[in-house]
């Protein structure tokens, strides 16, 4: 264990940690069969260096210390610094917690360590799945977290192009084929230019969609953090040499994240949303990746645009669903009315 670490409490079995040795961390999220990139040691370093972000970690190892059982990585986010940022701080949670042979008891000593860590700091937590979890639905309520159901879209890369190809939607493959015809081709973005002007397009499509977007530290710090290890690619779509659409992936063990994703509107008519996701399915099956995972599609039973948009490049529509806590119900309403106010104001 790494000198100076801090340590919560402990049971009989296992102690509740703040900071574990790094190749232990590593080890226990890249072998477990739900490893995530979220939740790995260079991610916590992304979060760390990005503007209003602070990330959390509780991690649980057996009672002498030498064995990592359980990892939970959450970021806190505001949208501002200072005092304004209190009334949108939220903690989310992507893939986790991990827990070694999906112990309950070390799952609930972990989520009640966060629970007294996060309560006085944010207005509400969110743990998005990304995989099943049901046998954990139980253990979260017993912590006062509330399910509900989140759909997400998976891509199999394994299969054939020609395989791929048939789950497109006709109307989705005559605009690939329109994007080729007028000239716009698929590359890697590798350069601090390329990737600047990728984040650039990416807060146009933020700020007409009235939605906040992370401060360009985030893309810095990956760049400098994740880039090097293969651990994410930026990809552009391009016409007449200039980057009209952009798409960033996380890429983790045997899956591809879409992480983020758009493109200029005075090119709609280039087609770039249209061929990135396509070329990208192409890459991931040729790299060797078995799974594109393309994120968000919203609630069951509620119509949602980027989901009909989704659906359209094929694949299967998973219900792994998300538990939420309001740790603050008053912050919750003004924070929901501060949203209002903001894209109002944009």
């Amino acid at each position: 264990m790494e000198k100076g670490k801090s340590s919560y409490f402990a049971d009989d079995k296992y102690r509740i940690v703040n900071e574990i040795e790094r190749r232990q961390w590593s080890d226990f999220v890249r072998h477990h069969p739900r490893g995530n990139i979220f939740q790995t040691p260079e991610m916590f370093d992304v979060f760390k260096a990005t503007k209003n972000n602070e990330p959390v970690l509780t991690a649980a190892v057996d009672d002498k210390g030498n064995r990592v059982v359980g990892v939970l990585i959450s970021v806190i986010r505001k949208e501002y610094a200072g005092v304004a940022g209190s009334f949108t701080a939220r903690s989310i949670t992507w893939g986790g917690p991990l827990v070694a042979d999906d112990k309950r008891e070390i799952l609930e000593l972990l989520v009640e360590q966060y629970n007294k860590i996060i309560k006085r700091k944010v207005i509400y937590s969110q743990f998005r799945n990304l995989w099943d979890q049901e046998n954990f639905i139980a253990a979260f309520k017993k912590k006062s977290y509330n399910y509900e159901e989140h759909l997400n879209i998976h891509v199999d890369l394994g299969k054939t192009e020609k395989e791929l190809w048939k789950e497109v939607n006709s109307k989705r493959r005559n605009e690939i084929r329109r994007a080729k015809r007028e000239g716009t081709t698929f590359k890697e973005l590798t350069s601090k230019d390329e990737i600047d002007r990728a984040y650039r397009i990416l807060k146009e499509v933020y700020t007409r969609a009235k939605l906040p977007l992370l401060d360009k530290s985030l893309f810095n710090a990956a760049l400098k953090i994740l880039h090097p290890k293969g651990m994410i690619k930026f990809f552009g779509a391009v016409n007449q040499n200039k980057i009209i659409g952009t798409i960033v992936v996380l890429c983790y063990k045997e899956r591809l994240y879409n992480w983020y994703a758009g493109s200029l509107k005075k090119y709609y008519d280039k087609y770039p949303n249209d061929l990135l996701p396509w070329e990208v399915f192409l890459w991931g099956g040729k790299k060797g990746y078995e799974i594109f995972d393309f994120g968000g599609a919203g609630k069951p039973g509620k119509p949602y645009g980027v989901r009909d948009y989704k659906k359209q490049f094929g694949g299967e529509l998973v219900n792994f669903g998300r538990y939420e806590k309001i740790h603050k119900p008053a912050f919750m309403k003004l924070g929901k009315f501060g949203l209002k106010l903001w894209q109002m104001v944009r």
